[in-house]
């Protein structure tokens, strides 16, 4: 009897050690994404046909997961979190794992963390779009947008997440001071307001505005849409955060119960096949070499970007939101 009750025992033991050894085998890779269900759901649907691995996506704005994740802490489900921006990533990055160097080395150097916690995935860069009708003389530095010239004819999103990012970028340029005083050049010449860049590039295009400070790609979704022939993205060549190029990133949750199925989808991302995804799709940069922008953009290394610390940004983003309010914008 003592025999068989030990036998039973030891062999309960080894079940439980397989079922724990074999956690979250059989479960979903869960991404927490800030890109939208429209831009990024082909290509997980891509990434799950090719590796069989089954993909959750909880999708909502990049800077609402952050809060999410941090409210989560170690309960959380995520395994990836696939952002919109570096800030929203930095916001999170004791929660974030050590990506492998060679991942990490398949992009330029500044569009990856310091500490190797995320690593970017296709990039934007800041423009003004402006309508090819106008007699005024284009931006050759971010701050000829506050010439007075300029004065009611340049939309801008103040609320836009994208437009906070361009702002960090910019006191981690110039500091407080210098961005402080540039915001309020920009309210002093009174700018129309936009919710987002959408719009903006609309406006431009039809003339109801002459220019407006966007991201590169919204001219170009435009024009798939069959319009935007009045209006034309600018590259300000003063090599100022009015170049600005801002990656999409992702990063693995330190907590994951799926750390390989995790570093394939990371992978992924930065294969031929998803950056060429990024690059006609979605009309972004792809960071990789050897997979080339949408006809009509010029290559990312002709951009004159500012050399900015992508890494810091989330440490300036309040600083940002308050230096909006503080100069009159919102």
């Amino acid at each position: 009897m003592l025999k068989r009750l030990f036998a039973l025992t030891l062999l309960g033991g080894l079940i439980l050690a397989s079922c724990s050894a074999n956690d979250g085998a059989d479960d979903p890779l869960v991404v927490y994404s800030g890109r939208s269900e429209e831009l990024v759901q082909p290509l997980i649907d891509d990434f799950t046909e090719d590796t069989g691995i089954d993909v959750e996506v909880r999708y909502a704005g990049s800077t609402e997961l952050a809060a999410t994740l941090i409210e989560e802490g170690e309960r959380t489900e995520a395994d990836i979190f696939f952002a919109q921006d570096p800030a929203s990533l930095g916001s999170v990055a004791d929660m974030l794992s050590v990506l492998p160097s060679d991942v990490l080395g398949l992009v330029d150097e500044r569009f990856a963390d310091d500490e190797g916690r995320w690593v970017g995935t296709s990039g934007r860069v800041r423009t003004f779009v402006y309508n090819t009708g106008t007699d005024l003389p284009l931006p050759n530095t971010i701050d000829d947008v506050i010439d007075p010239i300029w004065a009611g004819q340049v939309g801008v999103a103040p609320t836009n997440g994208s437009f906070l990012a361009f702002v960090s970028a910019m006191i981690l340029e110039r500091g407080e001071e210098a961005t402080l005083a540039w915001l309020e050049g920009l309210a002093a010449n009174d700018p129309v307001d936009y919710p987002k860049n959408s719009p903006i590039v609309a406006a431009a295009d039809s003339g109801e505005i002459e220019g407006g400070l966007v991201n590169h790609y919204y001219l170009l979704r435009l024009r798939a849409e069959g319009e935007g022939d009045d209006s034309e993205n600018w590259f300000i060549p003063a090599g100022d955060v009015g170049a600005l190029v801002m990656p999409a990133g992702v990063a693995i949750l330190s907590g994951t119960n799926l750390p390989a199925e995790a570093r394939e989808f990371v992978e992924f991302l930065l294969t031929p096949e998803a950056q060429t995804y990024f690059a006609n799709e979605t009309f972004e940069f792809p960071l990789i070499e050897g997979v080339d922008p949408v006809e009509g953009l010029p290559p990312l290394s002709e951009i004159n970007a500012p050399d900015i610390n992508l890494s810091a940004l989330a440490d300036v983003l309040g600083v940002a939101a308050r230096l909006v309010a503080e100069a009159g914008l919102v």
